[in-house]
């Protein structure tokens, strides 16, 4: 049997169900150590700059009390017509920010970092896909914001739940709008020696 194991301690700097869900989908034993930053954008930071310049902080954060785990941080956020769209906390902003998608196509970015301080390796990808939404009816909106759902999703929205039926189109990684890319993250873990498919 080929089992998929990990060369190190492993330890994800993030509290988010859905990358936690991802990584234990693919049958990864890791620890949960979220990392605490600021998340505060940068004057004139894009989007991109700004997912990897958090899951870097993220992992640094974690790194610095375990030298020799691979720490990965990520951070996703949605972005439309130049405007970043966060987490809403009341149903008038999860409203307000479902109206902006309605019938549009917006980016979800995300962007992860791997570290190994006790090895001086740190790798940082950024990914974004597209993600078009159909029009929303009033009674759609007013029904999804009464749900728990869109209070701790970027953008306000689950694909992986009862918002995914307002999705019309994705252009890219289904599992980085969820919030981890795991193409690339994948990629990079075997990369740097960190897993092994054996």
């Amino acid at each position: 049997m080929i089992d998929i194991t990990m060369s190190g301690k492993f330890i994800l700097a993030s509290a988010s169900p859905r990358r936690i869900e991802l990584l234990t989908l693919m049958g990864l034993q890791f620890d949960i150590i979220p990392g605490n930053v600021d998340e505060t954008f940068l004057e004139s930071e894009t989007p991109k700059e700004h997912v990897l310049r958090l899951s870097e902080k993220k992992a640094q954060s974690v790194s610095i009390h375990h030298p020799n785990a691979w720490v990965m941080g990520a951070d996703t956020i949605v972005a439309i017509n130049g405007e970043v769209l966060g987490k809403p906390r009341t149903p008038e902003e999860a409203k307000e920010m479902l109206g902006k998608l309605s019938g549009q196509t917006h980016t979800v970015y995300t962007g992860f970092t791997l570290m190994k301080k006790s090895a001086d390796i740190v790798i940082s990808e950024a990914v974004d896909s597209s993600v078009r939404f159909r029009l929303i009816p009033e009674d759609e909106m007013s029904w999804y914001v009464a749900l728990e759902e869109p209070y701790d999703k970027a953008g306000g929205y689950a694909v992986q739940g009862m918002g995914a039926f307002f999705i019309r189109e994705i252009c890219g990684s289904y599992t980085n709008v969820m919030g981890l890319p795991l193409c690339e993250v994948v990629d990079v873990l075997k990369r740097v020696g960190a897993l092994r498919f054996s």
